[in-house]
């Protein structure tokens, strides 16, 4: 039993210390919480302990489709980290970051305000913007506003140029935006959103919504995200790809990229016909892939140093 007191004194004295040094522990994840939450990257974190993928990642990600991100989380056991059917504003851009995450759940005054005391306690001000002073240079602040539509709006022109200085990037938002003509207009600003509407989520002092977490887990349709995700947005969906697989899939991708190139290019020549390049090559067509690939290395779309990896990496 005095054993037990103890490991009670000292779990008392923890959370302690959290609620102190924390004051908005409720809504920003501690930097245990996210080691703890991402023990699959071994790379280097921002201060917060949140995954940085390489920029050089985040760079060669711009060029990789869905299907092939897809395929290899899909491969890994990831199912669930796929989003469609957004509205877009700037629709023929990329979007691509790392992503800070917020969750907002519907307005409940007693909790709003002891969230919203705490808050101001802290310097804060307004709840839709504390999300907003997370961000650095290259993240991409996803949110769960719960597909609020009436009402609902957290971000504007106001909120959008702010998010757009600290990050030089746009928004995943499953909830509806404001503003929208205010936002057209931040060049580089693409963004991903579930809806319009011109009301505001405190819109004549009713409380509509309430953040209830920073960087903590959330999800965004039928997807689940963690702060230092990848996020990949073009053709209308997203991609949320976990830390530890970006690599993966860009260099996968840039392998598919060249294969396509050489496929297609020998069955135009008529060096191979569809069934010997629509299936598992055999050891000549590979042998002829990798000749391909030093005949044409500073010609192709993959960076010279990439393909020399490539090559390198190969047993033919």
């Amino acid at each position: 039993m005095k054993q037990i007191g103890i490991i009670f004194q000292q779990f008392v004295f923890s959370a302690f210390l959290f609620l102190v040094v924390n004051p908005l522990n409720a809504q920003q994840i501690t930097k245990e919480e996210m080691l703890f939450l991402t023990p699959l990257w071994e790379g280097e974190r921002f201060e917060d302990g949140r995954p940085k993928v390489p920029d050089d990642i985040i760079q060669r990600m711009k060029e990789v489709t869905h299907d092939e991100a897809w395929a290899v989380m899909k491969n890994e056991g990831y199912k669930y980290q796929y989003a469609e059917g957004w509205e877009t504003i700037h629709p023929d851009s990329i979007l691509v970051g790392r992503a800070v995450t917020a969750t907002f759940m519907p307005g409940r005054p007693d909790i709003h305000d002891a969230i919203d005391k705490r808050g101001k306690a802290a310097g804060k001000k307004g709840q839709n913007s504390w999300p907003v002073d997370v961000l650095v240079q290259g993240d991409v602040y996803v949110a769960d506003q719960f597909g609020a539509h009436i009402d609902g709006p957290t971000i504007g022109d106001n909120v959008g140029n702010a998010i757009f200085a600290r990050s030089g990037n746009g928004i995943v938002y499953d909830g509806a935006i404001r503003d929208i003509v205010g936002l057209r207009e931040i060049e580089g600003f693409t963004s991903f959103f579930t809806s319009y509407h011109p009301s505001h989520h405190n819109q004549r002092g009713n409380l509509n919504t309430m953040l209830i977490g920073i960087n903590q887990p959330t999800k965004i349709r039928q997807a689940t995200v963690m702060a230092g995700d990848v996020v990949l947005g073009r053709d209308g969906a997203v991609s949320f790809i976990p830390p530890h697989l970006a690599e993966k899939v860009v260099v996968t991708s840039e392998i598919v990229r060249l294969r396509d190139m050489f496929g297609h290019e020998r069955l135009r020549a008529g060096v191979y016909s569809a069934g010997q390049i629509d299936t598992r090559w055999s050891d000549e067509i590979e042998k002829d892939f990798s000749g391909w690939l030093n005949e044409h290395i500073d010609e192709l779309p993959v960076p010279r140093e990439q393909v020399q990896e490539i090559l390198k990496n190969r047993t033919w």
